[in-house]
């Protein structure tokens, strides 16, 4: 299989979104990860992404507004074989979706979830989302919002998420390996894609939209590797007290030892979710790669074995098997 084979029809977003970029990387994963495309589905809600179930020829749907993790959710429940996408934007998936959201990660459910995050509605034109920044100045929001945002991985980790990553949608191999990483995990996986919206949020993601400004402004994060970083690795981080400082090599005495190395499997989530919430406002690099990938049961595969056992246990199997077994009485 290839790329091709998971295209349909000519996608239609402002030239220069990340949708085209993120819908190039997803094609190019499902490609690589090889389940065919009659086995494959693609779940989104409402909003600029919600066009992206029509792009892609696998088995897809279009839900209502913010339901589209939980139409997900049902879906693999009653199709466990399937391998199902769920996408959606930050105003979709965190507003009225964001109780979807925050469940459907609690429960684990087997579902890839990617949540496109520009910081602003695109499709209303132009209000604030849940992400957007306190202050940001928009249609909804003339003066400036007055409230703090969401920070999607502190809202995964605080649902006790097991799976977060994050890429930049410009980055295609990057975010391509991290999707593919999320399909391999089994459970709930959350990929954050950051991207700029050209028309009412250009540049919100400045610092890392660019090569030369990831090889400045992140750290590309691996399991089993230090966190090294800077456009001749010459930075890392290491701990300081319970939080971490970014440090030169060579500087104070540090070598690469006194660099931390990076768990995504650890079950205690401290400094993945340290990682996941540094910001460049902050002098830290923003972490991009597999935060966290922790294994646990996931919630389809226990409900139907639950299922199982019980109908197992049970003297009828059909609803004709179920009157049978109280008291019946014949009426001429």
């Amino acid at each position: 299989m290839n790329a091709s084979d998971f295209k349909k029809g000519q996608p239609r977003w402002c030239p220069g979104c990340g949708d085209h970029f993120f819908l190039n990387s997803l094609e190019k994963a499902m490609a690589e990860i090889g389940v065919a495309p009659h086995e494959t589905a693609v779940i989104t809600g409402i909003g600029c992404s919600g066009r992206l179930s029509y792009y892609t020829n696998t088995y897809a749907l279009q839900t209502i507004h913010g339901r589209a993790a939980a139409v997900a959710t049902g879906l693999k429940i009653v199709r466990p074989e399937l391998t199902v996408w769920q996408v959606s934007g930050d105003g979709d998936g965190l507003a009225i979706g964001g109780n979807h959201f925050i469940h459907a990660v609690r429960r684990n459910v087997d579902i890839n979830m990617i949540l496109l995050n520009n910081r602003i509605y695109g499709l209303t034109k132009g209000q604030y989302s849940p992400t957007s920044p306190r202050g940001f100045v928009s249609k909804s929001s003339p003066y400036g919002t007055v409230q703090d945002p969401f920070r999607p991985a502190e809202l995964c980790f605080g649902a006790r998420g097991r799976f977060f990553a994050r890429a930049v949608a410009n980055d295609g191999q990057h975010t391509v390996d991290i999707l593919k990483a999320a399909w391999k995990h089994k459970g709930a996986s959350v990929c954050e894609i950051l991207q700029n919206c050209m028309i009412f949020n250009n540049g919100a993601y400045d610092p890392v939209y660019t090569r030369e400004g990831r090889s400045r402004n992140a750290i590309y994060v691996e399991h089993g590797k230090p966190l090294l970083f800077g456009e001749h690795m010459e930075y890392g981080l290491v701990q300081e007290e319970f939080g971490l400082r970014v440090a030169k090599l060579g500087e104070d005495g540090v070598t690469t030892d006194d660099i931390l190395v990076h768990d995504a499997h650890a079950t205690d989530n401290t400094l993945q979710l340290k990682l996941a919430m540094m910001d460049t406002e902050q002098g830290f690099p923003v972490a991009l790669g597999v935060i966290r990938d922790v294994d646990a049961p996931t919630y389809d595969s226990c409900l139907n074995e639950q299922v199982e056992q019980v109908k197992a246990a049970k003297s009828y199997h059909t609803f004709n098997e179920l009157l049978g077994t109280n008291d019946i009485w014949e009426v001429e």
